[in-house]
């Protein structure tokens, strides 16, 4: 059990600096976008700073979902809490869809009716501190994704991945829009709403994907197959069955034990079995259902 409360911790302490890393970096991005937009006045900084807002909010919510979400199970949550990840994703894509409307009809507007951008290199030099704070985000992401695999982190990774290609364009329309393209700034705004819908839908497959309670992955079917076979007294496996809620993993299946075994023999093998599995796959829970070989069909 020490190995999977270590477990359960470290996946706990790796979510929460990616989700305090985000809100940080979306703060203060917010605030130097929205200072650069009444600077130059680009409807592309508008848009950028728009997205950090919504990337802001988005990493608030995570911080105060991820914290419900690792709260342990109790007497009306007995399978845990970690479905509240996917909850937010679905949360996040609902106001990041009304904002990227909002974008796209404002990027419209700026084509019919193009404005004079002022004082670009501000919007350049914040749009170039965006994008190094945003790609050093996204590496801290990824590898807390590839720890802990949390459905939340993975729905706020996609906003700042989008953001590195949103701060690059900017910075094309904020240069176009110096002298060579007074359409630059609107069409980008346009391109920028869609690019948080393509978002948006995203974060709404992966939700829904995860609130299905869909099976773990086939190398780890695989792999608990063999810990169970890997032990001389199993005869056969049947019926494996898996699901996974935020960091939990839930398996259950039929172990095939020889019919003379007594009921005490075929406990401590179904024991063994489980630490090994719980061990290997950790925060987890394990149901083993033993069948006497007899009673197996064919």
């Amino acid at each position: 059990m020490s190995e999977a409360l270590a477990k359960n911790d470290d996946y706990s302490y790796w979510v929460k600096i990616a989700a305090f890393a985000a809100t940080a970096t979306a703060l203060l991005l917010v605030v130097l976008k929205l200072y650069a937009w009444m600077a130059t006045d680009a409807s592309s900084m508008l848009a950028s700073a728009t997205d950090s807002m919504l990337d802001l909010f988005a990493s608030l919510m995570n911080v105060v979902i991820i914290h419900y979400a690792l709260a342990p199970a109790d007497e009306k949550h007995k399978f845990g809490h970690g479905k509240a990840e996917s909850l937010a994703g679905l949360v996040q894509a609902a106001f990041v869809t009304g904002s990227a409307l909002l974008l796209v009809f404002h990027g419209f507007d700026r084509i019919i009716n193009p404005k004079l951008v002022v004082k670009t290199e501000i919007g350049i030099i914040v749009t170039i501190i965006a994008i190094v704070m945003t790609l050093l985000l996204v590496l801290l992401q990824r590898f807390v994704i590839k720890k802990t695999r949390s459905v939340a982190i993975s729905a706020d990774a996609l906003h700042y991945q989008s953001d590195l290609l949103l701060n690059l364009g900017v910075l094309a329309a904020l240069i176009l829009s110096s002298g060579y393209s007074q359409y630059a700034d609107g069409a980008f705004t346009c391109a920028v709403g869609l690019l948080l819908l393509s978002g948006a839908l995203k974060i709404i497959y992966l939700s829904v994907h995860n609130l299905m309670d869909h099976e773990l992955s086939e190398d780890e079917l695989t792999q608990i197959t063999a810990i169970v076979l890997s032990h001389d007294s199993t005869l056969g496996v049947h019926d494996l069955r898996t699901r996974q809620s935020g960091p939990h993993r839930f398996i259950q299946f039929h172990l095939e034990l020889d019919d003379r075994l007594s009921l005490l023999s075929a406990h401590s093998i179904g024991e063994a079995i489980e630490k090994e599995i719980e061990a290997k796959f950790s925060p987890c829970e394990v149901f083993i259902h033993h069948d006497p070989t007899s009673v197996v069909e064919g």
